[in-house]
């Protein structure tokens, strides 16, 4: 079974052009399935059954793997299965009546329009540092992108003038607005700071760490964490509940869910939709609280 293993690997590699933590993921899910099967007396995936992959499925369930992880199992199988078969290394596919368990959507957690102004207003001082952190933390806010996406911005994707951005993903690229605020920091921030920062002056980085490299996502959870604490914010914040906040706000002060569907990147717009739902639980909530009947 490795054979068919590395060869799907190689599949999402050179074909399909995944991301390493992509590839990572299925080859560790399917490493384990493989073990699984070896530990049942079976190494060749024609001698796989139905009856078995459900009782692989059952064996995650019983060792309480968490509901999100048997999900990727399965779906890692799926996608193995879908690859052997196209490639004729299987004459059936077992995987096709296999059903992931269902994942309760939680809300995601979200700031107060007050929680966000407090840490956005924490990085005040004229250190390049701190011009940097604020920088980060308004256009963070301003935009609604992943920490990934903001650590990956050039200096030639961002269009101050017109005040928008351009963020690319391996598939696709979208062009996000920002507004006043984050445009006043990023200035600021372009005016000297980054030059003084950054080590290699040929670099199109926009965002540099202290050491003059790129900045990392972990460096970027420290420094939300860090002013999130200075905030005296008591909620775990990460760099996605910013995200969350910003379209949850959008949402309550009237955007259109499509229009918050294409600058959060959201392939499929029932993603977007939770904040919708966010939306209206508040309302309920709201009402219960103020209604004298509620």
């Amino acid at each position: 079974m490795e054979k068919e293993i590395t060869a799907f690997i190689s599949y999402l590699h050179n074909v399909k052009k995944t991301s390493n933590n992509t590839e990572m993921s299925y080859k560790r899910d399917l490493e384990k399935f493989c073990h699984f099967m070896a530990s049942e007396g079976i190494k060749d995936v024609k001698d796989i059954t139905a009856p078995k992959l459900c009782e692989y499925i059952k064996y995650l369930e019983e060792n309480h793997f968490a509901i999100a992880t048997v999900s990727r199992n399965v779906a890692s199988i799926k996608a193995f299965y879908h690859f052997m078969m196209q490639e004729g290394m299987v004459t059936e596919d077992v995987s096709e009546k296999l059903k992931a368990p269902k994942i309760e959507k939680k809300l995601p957690e979200i700031m107060s329009p007050e929680e966000v102004v407090r840490l956005l207003e924490q990085p005040k001082g004229d250190s390049p540092k701190e011009i940097r952190d604020k920088a980060m933390l308004e256009l963070l806010y301003a935009t609604g992108i992943r920490v990934t996406e903001l650590i990956s911005l050039k200096v030639s994707d961002v269009n101050l003038p017109m005040s928008f951005l351009v963020c690319k993903d391996a598939h696709k690229e979208r062009v996000i607005p920002f507004g006043s605020a984050a445009k006043n920091a990023l200035s600021r921030y372009l005016d000297g700071t980054r030059e003084s920062m950054i080590e290699d002056k040929k670099s199109d980085v926009l965002f540099a760490n202290c050491s003059g490299q790129p900045m990392s996502r972990q460096g970027f959870w420290k420094l939300i964490k860090y002013y999130a604490k200075k905030a005296d914010i008591k909620a775990d914040i990460t760099p996605h509940t910013l995200r969350h906040s910003f379209a949850a706000h959008l949402v309550e002060n009237g955007a259109d869910l499509k229009s918050v569907q294409e600058m959060l990147g959201h392939s499929d717009i029932s993603t977007t939709q939770i904040y919708a739902n966010l939306n209206h639980n508040h309302i309920r909530e709201v009402y219960a609280k103020a209604h004298p009947r509620g």
